[in-house]
């Protein structure tokens, strides 16, 4: 282990300011999210240390979800590309990131990474969570990646280090509503934790290498089993748009399940889509002509939805129009409400514009809305309020301030409904995109 200097300053150790900004990050998190569930906390164990290993679909929103799990701080790692910049790195530091390089960047430079293995086992030794994307990369799909080998170096590590302390690998599963939308949901499934000696103990016959593929195949399934999985292959558009299509019949059908008949909204939506690729797999070994037909219909119903720009929620959402006409009427009484506060949120949707146009790679574009409304928005919060209790009296200032607070998110929901609204009508325009729907359903609970 490399050895501390006296008075050096860890990571994972308590940082005032760290603290009192935790509170504000996570509100910011939940108001961007109309719904952020977390499923499954009671699985987190109490008795050891703690490895974090989520998928990995939604650039840097992943770890602010993780973080916003509980109260406890959490020590990440970022590839060490970024850390390049010292400013940045200072920051990243802050905020209790390490830097991990990747196979990509050479076996010259992953030999660096023996430094980060030494401090993450260091910040295990405290009891202080630690989380790795184990995928190593992110990817914007309903499905998983190869998992590389840093988190179970790590484990094995730290375990030996610490042989009389529990070490526990904990799969999280995330499942967003959209990847690119700002204000979808969020769902956290914790799976079934490892325990990292009791797993070594059990597979003593094995070498190392062959214990750590052992543990990674094992990591694998756990993860796959906490998040709605998609293979991702030829078929899966036309799995996505099957399981879209089909969601709302599924939940009735969920209805008459002893273990799965109390879910409702976002978990019965998670079962449902679940069962569904089960199903199609289940086609696909009995009956390949149907399950055929069923993906051919789903690859044209991905096409024809595409191409009129037709959101998926007008697919899925139970009673779309109804409810979207309902609030359409509730925003048209709010109008005069509404349209001021839109207003002056538009430095921020020009901020995020211009930043957007800067982006390769759209995954991070939530990330983006969510640090631009952190920053920017208390900072036009304050210069609106000034301006108001100038040119007003403050009995009148004091709650023109109070209605500026939520104007990103009414913004935004306006724009949202607006949206929607208009991919309602589309829909019910398409007609051979309804047949297709119609055709899906009909051929999956026949």
């Amino acid at each position: 282990m490399r050895r501390r200097d006296r008075g050096e300053r860890r990571i994972q150790d308590y940082d005032p300011l760290y603290a009192f900004l935790r509170y504000y990050v996570d509100v910011a998190l939940r108001l961007s999210y109309r719904t952020v569930r977390f499923v499954g906390r009671e699985k987190i164990p109490q008795d050891g240390a703690i490895i974090y290993a989520p998928n990995h679909t939604n650039a840097l929103m992943d770890a602010m979800v993780i973080l916003a799990l509980d109260q406890k701080p959490k020590v990440f790692v970022a590839r060490a590309d970024i850390f390049k910049n010292p400013k940045i790195a200072k920051i990243l530091t802050f905020l209790k990131i390490l830097p991990i390089m990747r196979m990509r960047d050479g076996l010259d430079e992953v030999r660096k990474n023996n430094e980060t293995i030494e401090r993450a086992v260091d910040v295990l030794r405290d009891r202080v969570p630690f989380c790795i994307f184990p995928e190593g990369t992110h990817q914007t799909k309903y499905s998983s990646l190869p998992l590389s080998k840093g988190i179970f170096r790590i484990a094995f590590q730290a375990q030996e280090l610490m042989p009389d302390m529990p070490l526990y690998i904990v799969p999280v599963g995330m499942r967003y509503g959209s990847f690119f939308r700002f204000r979808s949901t969020v769902r956290v499934q914790i799976g079934d934790p490892i325990n990292v000696g009791q797993f070594i103990a059990e597979h003593s016959d094995m070498s190392a290498s062959e214990q750590m593929n052992a543990m990674k195949e094992e990591l694998d399934e756990r993860m796959k089993r906490s998040i709605f999985y998609i293979p991702n292959d030829e078929n899966y558009d036309a799995t996505y748009e099957i399981c879209a299509a089909t969601v709302k019949s599924q939940v009735r059908h969920l209805r008459n399940d002893k273990e799965l008949g109390h879910l409702s909204g976002l978990d019965a939506h998670f079962a449902a889509n679940n069962m569904t690729v089960k199903h199609l797999n289940y086609l696909k070994e009995v009956d390949s002509a149907l399950a055929q037909d069923l993906l051919d219909l789903g690859k044209r119903a991905s096409e024809l939805r595409t191409a009129d720009r037709i959101s998926m929620s007008s697919v899925s959402v139970k009673y779309p129009v109804l409810s979207r006409v309902l609030k359409g009427l509730i925003f048209i009484a709010l109008l005069p409400y509404l349209l001021p506060v839109s207003l002056l949120s538009l430095p921020i949707l020009g901020v995020c514009r211009f930043l957007f146009t800067k982006l390769k790679d759209y995954a991070f574009r939530n990330s983006v809305r969510y640090f631009i409304n952190l920053v920017l928005w208390p900072v036009l919060v304050i210069i609106y309020s000034i301006i108001a209790y100038v040119a007003l009296p403050w009995q009148w200032a004091l709650p023109v301030t109070l209605l500026l607070l939520p104007a990103p998110i009414v913004a935004h929901e306006l724009a949202r409904i607006l949206r929607l609204f208009v991919s309602d009508v589309k829909l019910l325009r398409n007609k051979e995109l309804r047949e297709c729907y119609r055709e899906i359903r009909n051929k999956m609970f026949s």
